[in-house]
């Protein structure tokens, strides 16, 4: 999910946090997290939730499903 990647990118850039400072307040390794902002990964569905709530945003709007926030 090429869309997945770059909103997790975008967010966190937003909040000027490193991958290494999401991932570690995320309970992830830096490489874990990496992956998914390469998109070489999926996160579950519990993390995607636990994005959401973190940035604040609808899963929807993680996934790509809606553009509104």
């Amino acid at each position: 999910m090429e869309i997945l990647a770059e909103r997790l990118r975008l967010l966190r850039k937003e909040r000027k946090l490193t991958q290494e400072e999401f991932a570690r307040f995320m309970g992830l390794s830096t490489g874990g997290y990496q992956r998914y902002e390469l998109n070489e990964r999926e996160p579950s569905a519990s993390q995607i939730v636990d994005f959401s709530k973190y940035f604040d945003v609808s899963a929807d709007f993680l996934l790509g499903l809606s553009d509104q926030r």
